[in-house]
């Protein structure tokens, strides 16, 4: 299908990209118009198809209130549309101009501590603002009925990031508007304050007006008061969005989406809830070098964009050719790097690859982070990989379309993210995403590619769904996993999974609460362990963080601890559940021992790996209707030999004993392999 080597000095171009679009965040306005036709000819020669304009736009556009310059936008658009680029078209309204937060300044976030937060840098506003959003509401009128029906204008991209800084705002403002939001939710205060539980700490709550945000306090505050205010705050800058796109829907018919940001710093939005509202699941994805594997946090975030798409195509809408400017330590990315990430995002299902931002920007707080044309310009490393990119999406554009396949489903709830990582619980060393991340890495290490599903989801398209540190969870979604596996699915739950209700309410009767019946166990004490102690189970295995106290019900022990806390009791079971299996591991397995029992757990249940990433290579398939396509993407410094793997491939490409060189990557067609629904049918 295609090879990616190390980067020529020279690459011949050949056109657009097509199948695949290819694209970047162009911010002329930083830039002499003199430079703009430069820019258009570099885009052609590299292979642009589709470009995000006017993301931070408002100020030119409406330099004082109520007057409107479209000139500068008018020229990029039609330069754009001569060169047959296609529009992202930004609405604007990404950070309100200095006369607006002058005027109006009440419009300014607050923050817990009951200070505001000025302008100077962006989204110097409060989501529940409505002088905000009125002025918000106005400029993307005057976008949409100017380029609304523009030929070049493919998709729209309403404001840019919604709530990367501002998603929680505790002022007055965002305080009527979280009652409102918790009037609509419980109806009545008796049902709120038995929610929330007020008859602990004397909180019980009289009259609406006392209702106030989880402002900073003395003490801990209360957890389900917290919990609340997350989701109205995702549900307030979702309204953001949503008042956009109705004036886009009224004015235009061109598809509407917005920037998520699927990473493992952003955590404020709910996305399972945003998706059903955009056209197209575009997604914002960095590498984190805070993190031990960045591209396995890549991997995830991929999977997860694909979960919120409902498994098809999606769009990344920025990623970064080099370095950030927002880390501690920016660390630009080795020759190759940039071509891997971006096939990555391709095998987990992204037919849109694209980058903030197209020319590095000379000024300004992001002055250091990495372009598409950097400072050096095309004379660079930078330059030659993005030539070679475009190349590569070119080569491979029969691929858009197809899907990724996948027969183990993941569950992963934003709720629970903001339950685990909430004051006062049995341990600060739990953290959801750690352990997310654990178990997905031992998948992705095992070569098993995972779907990433919400609570509640339908299951009985997979064989296994793997449940970690799912500490909330609703009576309806917990049933969903217990019928999947009664139907003869395999479950794998591990620690600190349906303790609490969805108002946060411990589940009486024993630990694991919702799952209790599901796993024939029952848990009357938590052990946590110390920071740094480590316990060891009578398989050989280690583990860290978590002990428990569990009686076995129903079903059969698989490991025990030999010491620490818990020793001589169950650490892992397994439990038979009408027709299927369900696995269980009551403390934090290291990272080799997590992985050996999800291979386990996905062996019995007739999972196939489609490659093993122990040696740092990453394997993914992709199904369309007339070939499957297998991306093995070699992360390591050590060459990797997957002629063992025995595919039969149906193309003339010879893949050199199917040795990915380190650094290296190859997508190759294959046979169509038989679907995971008919095992049966397998060669």
């Amino acid at each position: 299908m295609t090879t990616t080597e190390p980067t020529p000095t020279t690459v011949e171009t050949d056109g657009p990209v097509t199948g695949i679009a290819f694209g970047c965040d162009y911010n002329p306005e930083q830039w002499s118009p003199d430079i703009w036709p430069e820019d258009i000819r570099l885009m052609r020669e590299a292979g642009i198809t589709i470009v995000a304009i006017n993301v931070f736009g408002w100020a030119l556009l409406e330099p004082r209130p109520g007057v409107y310059d479209f000139s500068g936008l008018d020229a990029v658009v039609d330069l754009l549309h001569e060169a047959g680029i296609r529009i992202n078209l930004g609405t604007g309204t990404a950070s309100p101009p200095p006369w607006l937060t002058t005027e109006h300044p009440e419009i300014l976030p607050m923050a817990s501590d009951g200070t505001r937060r000025w302008p100077g840098g962006r989204q110097a506003y409060c989501p529940s603002s409505p002088i905000f959003r009125e002025h918000a509401v106005r400029l993307a009128t005057a976008v949409a009925e100017r380029y609304g029906a523009h030929p070049a204008v493919e998709l729209w991209h309403v404001s840019n990031e919604l709530g990367c800084h501002n998603a929680l705002c505790y002022c007055d403002v965002s305080a009527a508007s979280f009652r409102k939001w918790l009037r609509a939710k419980y109806g009545t205060l008796e049902t709120l304050n038995s929610a929330w539980g007020t008859s602990f700490w004397s909180q019980r709550y009289g009259e609406w007006s006392e209702v106030l945000p989880p402002r900073r306090t003395l003490s801990v505050g209360n957890p389900t008061q917290a919990l609340d205010f997350a989701r109205f705050s995702s549900d307030e800058v979702l309204e953001c969005y949503l008042m956009e796109e109705r004036v886009l829907r009224r004015l235009s018919d061109v598809p509407v989406t917005t920037n998520f940001m699927v990473t493992a710093h952003i955590r404020t939005q709910n996305y399972w809830d945003w998706a059903p509202h955009v056209d197209v699941v575009a997604n914002d994805h960095y590498l984190d070098h805070r993190l031990p594997e960045p591209h396995q946090e890549l991997s995830f975030a991929a999977d997860l964009t694909r979960g919120l798409a409902d498994g098809g195509p999606w769009m990344l809408m920025e990623q970064s050719t080099g370095a950030v400017n927002w880390q501690p330590h920016n660390i630009a990315k080795v020759p190759g790097e940039m071509l891997r990430n971006s096939l990555t995002h391709v095998a987990r299902g992204a037919d849109s690859i694209c980058f903030f931002q197209w020319r590095a920007s000379a000024q300004g707080s992001e002055k250091y982070h990495s372009g598409m044309v950097p400072h050096a310009g095309t004379d660079s490393q930078t330059w030659r990989e993005v030539l070679e990119l475009g190349r590569v999406l070119r080569s491979i554009s029969e691929i858009a379309g197809s899907t990724v396949v996948g027969e183990v489903a993941m569950v992963f709830s934003w709720d629970s993210w903001w339950a685990v990582d909430a004051d006062s619980t049995p341990s600060r060393d739990v953290r959801y995403l750690d352990q997310i991340h654990a178990a997905y890495r031992a998948l992705w290490d095992a070569g098993i590619t995972v779907d990433i599903v919400a609570p509640g989801a339908d299951l009985s398209a997979y064989k296994m769904v793997v449940v970690p540190a799912l500490y909330l969870v609703s009576d309806a979604a917990a049933q969903t996993i217990a019928t999947f596996v009664a139907s003869g699915g395999s479950a794998f739950v591990t620690f600190f999974s349906g303790i609490v209700d969805e108002d946060d309410r411990v589940r009486l009767g024993g630990y694991p609460g919702a799952f209790v019946d599901l796993l024939g166990i029952l848990i009357d004490e938590f052990f946590p362990l110390a920071p740094g102690q480590h316990v060891g189970l009578d398989d050989g295995s280690s583990a860290t963080i978590w002990s428990e106290r569990i009686a076995v019900e129903a079903a059969t022990i698989v490991a025990s601890f030999v010491d620490g806390p818990m020793a001589g009791w169950p650490a892992a079971t397994r439990n038979s559940f009408g027709d299927g299996t369900a696995w269980y591991v009551g403390t934090a397995l290291s990272e080799p021992d997590l992985r050996r029992a999800l291979e386990a757990a996905a062996e019995q249940a007739g999972v196939r790996a489609t490659g093993h990433g122990r040696d740092g290579v990453e394997t993914v398939l992709r199904r369309g209707p007339d070939a499957d396509y297998l991306f093995v993407i070699n992360h390591s410094d050590r060459d990797s030999d997957r002629s063992e793997r025995g595919y039969e491939l149906t193309t003339a490409v010879d893949v050199d004993g199917f040795v990915v060189p380190s650094g290296g990557a190859r997508v190759v067609r294959l046979a169509a392999l038989p679907s995971p629904a008919n095992p049966s049918e397998e060669q």
